[in-house]
């Protein structure tokens, strides 16, 4: 399976940051030089909540967070709008995703993403066409597989 569009959660930008998580770290960062620039969708809303990440849990970071932002920020961006948010109501009552998991989930649906990687929901599962999978439950094979 190769997914057309997809997305990043924020969770795995922070671990491309933070080198003190060890192997996510690593995993992180290679996903993050993997990414193909035609086929990716970037979130406004990740890149806020990295940036409110990094400076309530990692301060010393906020010029490294700075940095991948602007070099994220220079692919396809898509920021939520009010249809995103009612799904995302709906989405949450029906399915119990935390709200704001929900708006990434229909942010990324609105815009065409076949792929959500994010290890915030349940590995593997399907909403809507949108397919979540947990990088770090991954073979690197498979990862790559998914990003081909």
């Amino acid at each position: 399976m190769s997914a057309e569009r997809y997305t990043i959660d924020t969770n795995l930008y922070f671990y491309s940051l933070d080198a003190s998580a060890g192997d996510k770290h690593l995993r992180a960062l290679a996903l993050l030089r993997a990414v193909d620039p035609l086929r990716t969708v970037v979130l406004m809303q990740t890149l806020g909540e990295l940036a409110n990440s990094i400076v309530k849990r990692r301060p010393a970071l906020i010029g490294d967070a700075e940095q991948l932002i602007r070099r994220m920020s220079r692919l396809e961006l898509a920021q939520a709008i009010p249809d995103d948010l009612h799904l995302a109501l709906a989405t949450h009552q029906q399915h119990k995703l935390p709200f704001w998991d929900a708006v990434i989930w229909a942010t990324a649906r609105r815009v065409g993403c076949s792929l959500l990687l994010s290890e915030d929901f349940q590995d593997r599962r399907t909403l809507d066409g949108v397919t979540i999978c947990n990088p770090f439950k991954l073979s690197a094979a498979e990862l790559d597989a998914l990003l081909a």
